[in-house]
């Protein structure tokens, strides 16, 4: 009776384990965030303009500036609250494209990927399905004309969309210009591979040890400490935890608004 109890039970074990790794490959769990994550609606909207500024013109909430000096260009994009997440989306990549509307997707819902380069402020004055696009926690895409353009027609008005997480692709190495005063130092950093977003940074100068930072807006992290007369190096963190050290990417006579090239995450 056990000798044939044995093999049922077992059976019976492979059979729940197998049930239960297809319903977690079906539904997209995963430990990492590594590779491109599933498919979520939203909506989109764009406003015309150049594409030398940010959505909103000047700094933008992720501290780009000009996005053609800072190799992000025309395919940016403002994002709701629900998506800027204090700015830590700053940076990031996303992949989108117009669904379920015959009148202003492209034929064959082309895909488009865009990077987060400003936040797309909340309007509660306005319902959220008439006006309000970036109310929380609706989450919208505020795009430039030209890249609306990839994926639907300029007639529309507010078009429904599936976006997704992706891997950034950037030419050159993460750029980092220094910013701050005397005792109060800032970095923006930009042109940011991997998943586009920076977690952590650290800095370290000649005479001192590694030194964390803190976001204080966008994409500028900053600490109170004198790092001037110093070489200076960095350990970025990206959003999927990925770590990588550029040292002495400034010299010891670098100078407040000087820009200094890094190395890149590796694909």
């Amino acid at each position: 009776m056990d000798s044939v109890r044995f093999p049922s039970l077992l059976l019976l074990f492979f059979f729940f384990f197998f049930r239960y790794s297809t319903v977690v490959a079906a539904a997209g769990i995963s430990g990492t965030r590594n590779g491109d994550q599933e498919w979520r609606s939203a909506t989109a909207t764009y406003t015309r303009g150049t594409a030398t500024a940010t959505v909103a013109g000047q700094a933008g909430a992720c501290g780009f500036g000009e996005l053609s000096e800072s190799g992000y260009g025309f395919n940016s994009v403002g994002v709701s609250s629900a998506l800027f997440e204090r700015g830590s989306a700053c940076g990031g990549c996303f992949e989108l494209r117009c669904v379920d509307h015959i009148l202003w997707c492209l034929n064959g819902s082309p895909s488009l990927v865009v990077t987060a380069t400003d936040f797309c402020a909340p309007n509660y004055g306005l319902p959220g399905d008439y006006g309000g696009w970036c109310n929380y926690p609706r989450e919208h895409f505020e795009m430039s004309e030209s890249a609306f353009l990839h994926i639907a027609k300029t007639t529309a008005d507010v078009i429904p969309v599936q976006y997704r997480r992706v891997e950034c692709h950037r030419k050159g190495g993460m750029r980092f210009t220094m910013t701050g005063k005397s005792y109060f130092y800032q970095v923006l950093i930009t042109n940011v591979g991997s998943d586009g977003e920076v977690a952590a940074v650290k800095v370290k100068g000649s005479r001192t040890g590694w030194i964390p930072m803190g976001r204080n807006w966008g994409q500028n992290w900053q600490c109170d400490a004198d790092l001037r007369g110093q070489p200076l190096s960095f350990e970025v963190t990206s959003g999927r935890g990925r770590a990588t050290t550029s040292y002495n990417v400034a010299p010891w006579n670098w100078q407040f608004g000087q820009t200094f090239e890094g190395k890149q995450f590796l694909p």
